[in-house]
């Protein structure tokens, strides 16, 4: 057989140094992310202050982040590739891009970072992405990915358990994120209570999702992806508290019904992006019995609220009533992002909505001809009942064929830290946010908007002046987002939401949080609206 090159024989092969290769990049980049960590918590001294610790850089720097708009950024940044590397360049340019990384980014470990719905993570979350960028495995089959499989297999278990799921079929899958949990639950929606639609689309049906008012984003965006049409995810309005009025539900599907359309899908929700509120439950699940709706919790944000019993008894009332529901770690709980999951109080449901054969990927006890079974097949025909405790292939339960095994991360955490550990950390989160709400209402400068008790992680306010709000809605938002900008330079970001009287701001506090640092905070939008001129 003629070849076209010569395949050198063992003798002739370097020996491979590729573990001596590792070492020598992980000693040299531990050099420069363990002080990128350490002025995080250096940093937390000075917070109470209202100015965080100022560090030397291109523009005005605090262990926070040196902040800077993408031109100016771009311009400091050397993002050429190189087209050939030489000798030891390799590495040199490999650490001065990290340099450059750490320089310019956001110090999610630094205290002063309430921004989004998340924080730093750990050093079990270190360990964690270390070791699946060692494995660098795919958990789509079980084949190459056996012990991260049971592991995932394992700890979705463990997750519906604590929203007492019943057994023996609960369960759940990993999600690459809180919109794919909730995107892949309209899709298995759809196919179990409509299963025609699997292999022959939407038909003659004009499928309606409803969701609160307050509810993410992410479910328009699935009804543009799946061929439902954003506009048919009718909004429910909220009350006072941005609960999902369950007589507005109920109304809404009736009147869905009567334009001839098909209401199949609710999504409730578990800790609303911008006021933390909670849907009632257990007044929403008869509703969506009544019309044969499938029940979904979007707890990307509250879910984890169920390790503390206190705080979930009173928001996550009648969870269990739901037919799935999505979880987010890397949200309150500190793990690294991304880490989320996809509960199902019955996971045969999943496996018929999700199903396919695909003889080139998954292997059957069965297989007796592979070559009879290397095309993906869309067959109406319904699959045989299964034993969801014997799926080990866990790709054909997603939509996601390359699957990272983030519930190791999770695996890992609880190994380490014990779940009580959890219970602590979500109960200190409500108890800053308590404590930040009280700092804001006992000044006269504040007008606050999130209810006392705080529903979860977050505080909403105005900046207000002796208490006076601008009756100018544009300059309250300018107002607002003036103050957010110069908090960036004292070591602090929080974000803003849009109101009916112009935007406020919303802080995000974790378990983590001192009270030192809000007290700072508070002190520091003071100081930056005197000095703004409001």
């Amino acid at each position: 057989m003629a070849t076209t090159g010569t395949v050198p024989q063992n003798g002739d092969e370097a020996p491979l140094n590729r573990a001596d290769e590792v070492k020598e990049l992980l000693d040299a980049v531990q050099q420069l992310i363990i002080p990128f960590i350490r002025s995080a918590d250096e940093d937390a001294a000075t917070e109470h202050t209202g100015h965080g610790l100022a560090v030397p850089g291109e523009g005005p720097r605090t262990a926070l982040v040196e902040h800077h708009p993408p031109q100016k950024l771009q311009s400091l940044l050397n993002l050429k590739v190189p087209e050939k590397i030489e000798g030891g360049e390799g590495k040199e340019r490999l650490l001065e891009v990290v340099k450059d990384v750490l320089k310019y980014s956001v110090n999610t470990w630094d205290q002063g970072f309430m921004d989004k719905l998340y924080a730093s993570t750990n050093a079990v979350g270190v360990v964690s992405e270390l070791l699946l960028a060692v494995l660098n495995t795919n958990a789509h089959v079980y084949q190459v990915s056996p012990v991260l499989t049971l592991i995932e297999k394992h700890i979705t278990q463990y997750l519906a358990s604590l929203f007492s799921f019943p057994l023996p079929h609960s369960g759940g899958i990993s999600q690459p994120g809180g919109s794919a949990s909730n995107s892949t639950a309209i899709v298995i929606a759809r196919n179990t209570l409509y299963p025609l639609t699997k292999t022959q689309g939407n038909g003659s049906h004009k499928f309606t999702l409803f969701t609160s008012a307050h509810g993410h984003y992410s479910l328009e965006k699935a009804a543009q992806m799946f061929g439902l049409g954003s506009d048919n995810v009718i909004s429910v309005p909220v009350d006072q508290n941005g609960r999902m009025l369950p007589s507005a539900l109920d109304r809404l599907v009736t009147e869905s019904k009567a334009r001839g359309e098909t209401p199949f899908f609710v999504n409730a929700t578990a800790g609303t992006t911008v006021l933390g509120s909670f849907d009632p439950f257990a007044l929403l699940s008869p509703i969506c019995k009544t019309h044969n709706l499938w029940l979904h919790i979007d707890g990307s944000w509250g879910g984890p609220v169920i390790f503390s019993r206190e705080h979930a008894a009173t928001r996550l009332s009648g969870a269990h009533l739901a037919d799935s529901i999505a979880i987010t770690p890397h949200k309150m709980l500190g793990v690294p992002m991304t880490c989320s999951f996809l509960l199902g109080r019955d996971m045969r449901q999943f496996q018929r909505a999700m199903t396919l054969k695909a003889g080139y990927l998954f292997h059957t006890d069965t297989d007796s001809d592979l070559s009879s079974t290397t095309t993906t097949t869309t067959s109406s025909t319904a699959p045989p009942e299964v034993n969801v405790n014997s799926i080990f292939d866990l790709a054909d339960l997603t939509p996601q064929c390359g699957r990272r095994s983030d519930a190791l991360k999770f695996f890992l955490a609880l190994s380490y830290y014990g779940t009580s550990h959890y219970t602590t950390l979500v109960s200190r989160g409500f108890a800053s946010a308590n404590y930040l709400l009280s700092l804001l209402t006992s000044s006269p400068h504040f007008l606050a908007i999130s209810p006392d008790p705080v529903p979860c992680h977050q505080v909403c306010f105005y900046y207000a002046r002796e208490g006076k709000l601008d009756s100018d809605v544009q300059r309250v938002s300018k107002c607002t987002a003036e103050i957010a900008r110069a908090l960036i330079g004292r070591g602090f970001m929080v974000d803003y939401a849009p109101g009916e009287k112009g935007s406020f701001f919303r802080v995000v506090v974790n378990g983590n949080t001192r009270r030192g640092t809000l007290e700072g905070l508070v002190e520091g939008i003071e100081e930056a609206a005197t000095e703004l001129g409001y």
